[in-house]
């Protein structure tokens, strides 16, 4: 790290607002600097809460976001808001309009307000959102308030980068059962029915709670708040259930200053490397031909009863391409032929992977394996559920030792 980046490391961890506002500009723009930046703030960014709030468009976020960082001044916290805006299509540029509604914090020195355009990145926020809460955090920020684009079916990055997820949903939309499908009921940890002066609000709860009670039995069901932004009311309930998961999700103790994992992608990794990547084929003999024919050489083959596949590894520089046909049609990659062929999961190579599952359980990670199983060559390997990595599924491999 330079002396110019070691500097702004320095002022950025002392709350310095235009080394903030400097800091997140850089990984924004994915300066090269930027790496050692983030390796500079990234230990120092553990205690802040990270309330993520979505929804649909037009729910009153914006609004919900001002009050809820009025109230937590009250209370004495210093507060990062991250609003995300979508970038025009047709200009590259971006309305940025939350900082209009939030004018009444443009003079607090307690409140850091950045709005980001998506730029193209899919998911609800900006691909940069990580980066900017690590700044806002290493900053000093008590509680960071994420503010995604106006969401629809499967726009659910937030739930990555948050330890907390509000959905707002309002009266006066269509069908309320719409805006719960495909992702949104997974990732919500409060629901706030905003607008709930308007007809329609307890139907919308109804609806919300008939959703619910059709969840796995001992689940913990999300809870639900109604609220009036604009009219200052239920924010107080809004925030003391806020208040009791941030708490729960760090630990015991208080809203801010509990130390927890964060969940957030940060420069140093316990990854190695790609191991593999797994791809389904229907012939492997057939696959295998297909592939020497591109020129790919292999090293060898194995059968992996337990998982009931016959598998075929081909190297490419330090990883591996390994070819899966299912021997029995009750397998996992049977099922998946049934649908698609091509790629079925993503191969990381770790040192421990008991260690592994033990740090994403207690980031509350959705696994698939809560324990090693084992893999072809009778490595250890566990897999994580699908919905940690936006659909894809992640396996851990232990080198068989």
């Amino acid at each position: 790290m330079d002396s110019t980046t070691r500097e702004l490391v320095d002022a950025v961890l002392q709350g310095d607002v235009r080394a903030v506002a400097r800091a997140i500009t850089l990984v924004e723009d994915g300066r090269p600097e930027a790496e050692a930046l983030l390796a500079g703030l990234s230990p120092h960014s553990g205690k802040a809460l990270i309330v993520g709030v979505t929804g649909p468009p037009g729910a009153g976020k914006s609004t919900l976001v001002d009050r809820l960082a009025a109230h937590l001044r009250t209370r004495g916290k210093t507060v990062g808001i991250v609003a995300v805006d979508p970038t025009s299509p047709y200009s590259g540029g971006a309305v940025l309009g939350d900082r209009i509604r939030m004018q009444a914090h443009s003079l607090d020195p307690g409140v850091f307000i950045r709005s980001m355009a998506t730029r193209g990145h899919l998911g609800g926020l900006a691909a940069a959102t990580g980066q900017a809460i690590t700044v806002l955090a290493a900053a000093g920020k008590d509680v960071i308030l994420v503010e995604t684009v106006g969401v629809g079916q499967g726009e659910v990055e937030i739930v990555q980068a948050a330890d907390v997820s509000l959905v707002v949903l309002v009266p006066g939309l269509g069908d309320g059962i719409q805006a719960l499908k495909a992702g949104v009921m997974e990732i919500a940890d409060v629901f706030v029915v905003n607008k709930a002066d308007r007809p329609g609000a307890d139907r919308v709860v109804a609806e919300v709670e008939s959703m619910l009670s059709l969840g796995a039995p001992g689940a913990r069901r999300p809870a639900i708040v109604t609220t009036v932004a604009t009219a200052d009311q239920g924010i107080e309930d809004l925030l003391r259930v806020v208040e009791a998961l941030g708490s729960e999700a760090r630990g015991a103790g208080g809203l801010v200053g509990k130390k927890r994992v964060p969940i957030r992608p940060q420069v140093d990794t316990w990854f190695r490397r790609i191991d593999h990547l797994g791809i389904a084929v229907t012939s492997l003999v057939e696959a295998v031909a297909a592939y020497q024919a591109l020129g790919f050489a292999v090293e060898g083959t194995h059968e992996v009863p337990s998982e009931k596949v016959r598998a075929a590894f081909l190297p490419v520089g330090e990883s591996h391409l390994e070819l899966l046909e299912p021997t029995d049609a009750t397998s996992v990659i049977a099922r998946f032929l049934e649908k698609r062929s091509g790629l079925h999961h993503v191969c990381l190579l770790v040192d421990d992977v008991d260690a592994a599952l033990a740090e994403l359980k207690a980031r509350g990670v959705p696994l698939v394996d809560e324990s090693p199983r084992s893999g072809a060559g009778g490595c250890r390997v566990a897999f994580v559920h699908p919905r940690a990595a936006g659909g894809v599924l992640l396996e851990l491999k232990e080198e068989k030792r």
